[in-house]
């Protein structure tokens, strides 16, 4: 099994092909984002990706933005991602990562909204994978857990940074709880969260270091999981943002850190923690 590493779109404000040429100077396998709404810019985006050599993983968001409106119910979150879904078609992905569904709903609300969501995703012939993230349904260990149990096919885009933050802790602390949905991980965010916040300032930086382990023991769990399971391939995609993500200076709002470098950082370093984990005796 191998590793492959994905751009994220999220904050990059520029073309489109630089995102490309950029992706494939830095290493990477593909790019992560959501498919334009102009259809003559996805006729650009395949074109480039194409061009470039790149692989693409599609990116849904449910309910009207990241943080979802409030007063969307469960049909109002699937005409959301029956629309992403038809627009991230043509540019033929390898998943779809949905962020959706709702924190404050009950259990039986979301485990519609899964239902549906995977029915509507085979009418598209794409296979889809729902992240686990603030504000939505899976927005806790326990929660993702009992989802799971209660929907085994269900698949997960696991980005742990925000459990850090919904339950103040890393979640090494709750490895039971990692490996029950292990089996289930599909894809993996690489974003660093610490126990107040989803991401910490530079994962390099040693002040940091226990909450970068914690993460990686976690990874390796859903890597074990993989492997189990005749995966050939498993996909990252450095997640470190923008947004209110990246910390700034006070007054001049100036960054502490160069979210690319970053994501580059995260790159090479999973990429050589994974082959070093994989390669071991155990597996």
């Amino acid at each position: 099994m191998r590793l492959q590493c994905f751009k994220t779109m999220w904050g990059y404000e520029g073309d489109f092909e630089i995102a490309c040429q950029e992706a494939k100077a830095a290493g990477f396998d593909g790019i992560e984002g959501s498919a334009p709404i102009s259809s003559d810019e996805r006729t650009y985006w395949k074109a480039c990706l194409e061009k470039h050599g790149l692989l693409y993983i599609a990116e849904a968001v449910t309910g009207g933005d990241y943080v979802p409106r409030r007063d969307l119910d469960v049909q109002g979150h699937l005409n959301d991602l029956e629309a992403i879904l038809s627009r991230s078609a043509g540019l033929e992905p390898l998943f779809v990562t949905c962020i959706g569904g709702l924190d404050a709903w009950n259990e039986e609300e979301s485990l519609h909204f899964f239902k549906e969501g995977m029915k509507l995703a085979e009418r598209y012939n794409l296979e889809i994978s729902f992240e686990t993230h603030r504000s939505r349904s899976l927005f806790n260990p326990w929660v993702t857990r009992r989802i799971v149990q209660m929907l085994p096919q269900i698949s997960l885009t696991a980005d742990i940074s925000h459990w850090c933050v919904v339950c103040e802790r890393q979640m090494d602390t709750e490895i039971e709880t990692i490996e029950a949905i292990a089996p289930n991980v599909r894809h993996i965010h690489a974003r660093v969260g610490y126990d107040q916040g989803p991401q910490v300032p530079h994962p390099a930086a040693p002040e940091y270091a226990y909450a970068l382990k914690a993460h990686q023991q976690c990874w390796e769990r859903f890597w074990e999981a993989q492997y189990g399971r005749g995966f050939e391939v498993s996909t990252m995609t450095p997640e470190f943002g923008p947004d209110g993500y990246l910390h700034t200076l006070p007054f001049t709002q100036a960054p502490v850190a160069d979210l690319w470098e970053i994501n580059c950082w995260m790159c090479t370093t999973e990429v050589e923690h994974f082959e070093n984990y994989m390669t071991k005796d155990a597996l």
